[in-house]
């Protein structure tokens, strides 16, 4: 999701000074491999110019916060806007946006590589490097061509999140009220099996309900929802998980990677847009006008100030954690933080990549022993990746 706030909302947030992660923490998030299943790094430097290696106009990841966090394999989003689909030009964008990352990695070889399997992103973390795999974030790309499909595995691409905020020749999206194809396009049924058999993760994240049934009524391989959280917490909101989703999910062997924006997490957040949504139609109803840009601007603000952001928490992400493993168990839940994807609404002392120590202790403090905490911070994501490795190997040719 990008950046799902129109105005800031960090100048808001009360200051809460995050608790010093214990010793015990810190060691866990050095010693295993964490994989964050989707982080918008690749954009931010696109758009502002961010140096990931340096911090410069970077947001919320940049390699010292990855260091002190233990953050080993971030998968550096690929995102193609959804009305690339309509205008053309997404396989060019998503080319310009794997360049920028092989550029990253040829500039500081001593701090990033890109990661094309496990394997690599093990050699990578044995190294003291961060190690960086590529998902991309909706399917346009392909541009309905299975040579696009390969040219993007060699490039990189070890995931593809098949749709975005808009229905595409792919498959309807949860965002899309247009559910064109109810579910995946023949094209996508198609694309799912050309997948399996070049070894690239179907990622379900943004997908319809009924297009995540049928890309796991088709997937020969597990598949991942890279940065999706639990519709339990969210009631209605199509975008999260359904309970019975996240245990088809893990009945497919797949991997459910909980998101931190606030409004995945909490209720009270995800209908806060809404509702301030509402406030400006009455405003406007009341004018009997429409605002002007600069007008807007200051009764958002001022909207904002009598109604704070309600940020969620640490708890929150481990309240979805938590009922993920109740549902299907420790071995099928994972991190898709979201960071640089979400604005400002991150939760309260999980601001950024650094904070995974935090996350860390909270695992502890919820009774998670280490063999739990090793599966969730990356282990299970390693398991699925190298089980669509092992079907790509499998193929009946």
């Amino acid at each position: 999701m990008k950046k799902i706030l129109t105005v800031s909302i960090l100048s808001l947030m009360p200051a809460l000074a995050a608790a010093e992660p214990s010793d015990h923490a810190k060691e866990l998030a050095q010693q295993f491999i964490i994989v964050d299943g989707h982080i918008d790094a690749p954009s931010t430097i696109a758009s502002a110019g961010a140096d990931m290696a340096t911090g410069e106009k970077s947001i919320d990841f940049d390699y010292e916060r990855a260091r002190v966090g233990g953050l080993d394999a971030p998968f550096m989003s690929i995102y193609v806007a959804a009305d690339y689909e309509d205008r053309g030009g997404a396989k060019a964008r998503a080319d310009i946006l794997i360049g920028l990352m092989e550029g990253v990695a040829a500039q500081y070889p001593d701090k990033f590589e890109i990661a094309y399997s496990p394997k690599d992103v093990r050699r990578i973390h044995e190294d003291g490097k961060v190690a960086l795999p590529l998902g991309m974030e909706n399917g346009s790309p392909v541009e309905g061509d299975l040579q696009n499909l390969k040219h993007f595995y060699d490039r990189g691409i070890r995931y593809i999140t098949l749709a975005h905020s808009k229905s595409n020749h792919i498959s309807d999206s949860s965002y899309d009220e247009n559910k064109r194809w109810d579910g995946l396009s023949p094209f996508g049924f198609e694309l799912v099996r050309a997948m399996n058999d070049l070894g690239i993760i179907i990622d379900v994240s943004h997908l319809s309900d009924a297009a995540i049934v049928d890309a796991l009524a088709t997937t020969r391989a597990p598949v991942i929802a890279s940065h999706s959280s639990l519709r339990h917490f969210t009631p209605g909101w199509e975008r999260n998980l359904s309970d019975d989703l996240v245990k088809q999910i893990a009945d497919n062997g797949g991997v459910v990677m909980i998101n931190y924006g606030s409004a995945f997490l909490t209720e009270e957040a995800n209908k806060y847009s809404g509702l301030r949504n509402a406030a400006v139609d009455a405003k406007e109803a009341e004018m009997g006008r429409a605002m002007t840009s600069e007008e807007r601007a200051g009764f958002y603000a001022e909207w904002a100030e009598e109604n704070p952001y309600p940020f969620a928490d640490l708890e929150d992400v481990l309240n979805h954690i938590d009922r993920t493993v109740e549902l299907a168990g420790v071995d099928y839940v994972g991190i898709g933080s979201d960071y640089d994807g979400v604005g400002d609404s991150l939760p309260t002392r999980l601001k950024d990549a650094s904070s995974f120590p935090v996350l860390i202790d909270g695992l502890i403090a919820r009774g998670y022993d280490d063999e739990a905490i090793e599966k969730i911070l990356g282990g299970n994501a390693l398991r699925v990746w190298e089980e669509v490795e092992d079907a790509k190997r499998k193929r009946k040719w």
